[in-house]
């Protein structure tokens, strides 16, 4: 999967949407290949080099997509973890699993961010002095 210049701002669009309604931080992260296979342990990698854990409220939230390897990972800091519990992110993963495997890779993505943007929005509520404190870009590597 590679992302024409239009879908990619699409994605970067629904992703400033989703936070215009909390003070919590998304982001979208792909690359081709999974490094030593394990898609959540890099997940947790590419948030750290990110600098995702040092959000205010530690309310970060990592999409990762290893495009070549056909896996991904959505890595939530401790903040909105503990919130949303396990039964959220295993949901968040069997819908995105589906959208891919029906080859629909941008509407997935699209509804991730906003399910994700919704759960922020109800834990994280964005204050009046509220600054994005992470690119809404999406971010590549590897």
């Amino acid at each position: 999967m590679h992302l024409t210049p239009e879908q990619e701002s699409s994605l970067v669009e629904a992703i400033a949407e989703a936070e215009r309604h909390t003070s919590g931080e998304i982001k979208v992260h792909f690359e081709l290949n999974v490094p030593k296979g394990d898609a959540v342990k890099r997940a947790q990698e590419v948030f750290a080099t990110l600098r995702m854990h040092e959000t205010a409220e530690r309310n970060g939230i990592l999409i990762y997509i290893a495009t070549e390897d056909r896996r991904f990972a959505v890595w939530g800091d401790e903040g909105i973890h503990q919130k949303v519990g396990d039964a959220f992110w295993q949901t968040l993963a069997a819908s995105l699993s589906a959208a891919f495997k029906s080859e629909q890779y941008l509407q997935g993505l699209r509804q991730a961010v906003v399910e994700v943007g919704k759960q922020l929005g109800t834990f994280f509520p964005r204050g009046d002095d509220d600054r994005n404190e992470l690119s809404d870009g999406i971010s590549y590597g590897g």
